[in-house]
């Protein structure tokens, strides 16, 4: 995980209908930027969902919100669609942004060991440095914790 108070690494990665995004483009806003592990999956979806339900709050306080995966671009259409999601997901299929926030470690799971994205979450100044950041948050609690920082 990044430490508080660098500059965000910067990327540019398509969205879901294969629009290229950069950090940059959100110079002078607040950015929430979380990472997690696949699309439809339990977690994700909660993580999502409970984005997507808060959004209104985010919006009013001019906050953007960014979700990035491996995922492709056509998989994340068909999320942000399956579940009405209204802010940027980006595709990473690289790990371009995922390995350069530090997010891609090994994991277990059911006695495997595998490389994997580890849902982490940053929040990223108007000029562009992490003010905030949190790894192996929990998906339901994830964007009231940022809402609650962001005050």
């Amino acid at each position: 995980m990044l430490e508080i108070g660098t500059k965000a690494p910067a990327f540019t990665l398509p969205d879901k209908d294969g629009v290229p995004v950069s950090l940059s483009d959100f110079l002078g806003k607040r950015v929430v930027l979380y990472f997690y592990p696949r699309d439809n999956t339990s977690g994700c979806t909660k993580q999502a969902c409970a984005f997507a339900a808060s959004y209104g709050d985010f919006q009013s306080r001019d906050v953007v919100v960014i979700g990035v995966s491996k995922d492709s671009a056509a998989s994340h259409g068909k999320f942000a669609a399956k579940y009405d999601l209204p802010f940027l997901l980006l595709s990473d299929p690289e790990l371009q942004a995922i390995q350069a926030y530090d997010v891609w470690h090994e994991k277990k799971m059911c006695g495997k060991t595998s490389m994997g994205v580890v849902r982490t979450t940053y929040v990223i100044d108007e000029q562009g440095a992490i003010v905030w950041a949190k790894e192996k948050v929990k998906p339901d609690e994830n964007a009231g914790e940022v809402l609650a920082f962001l005050g």
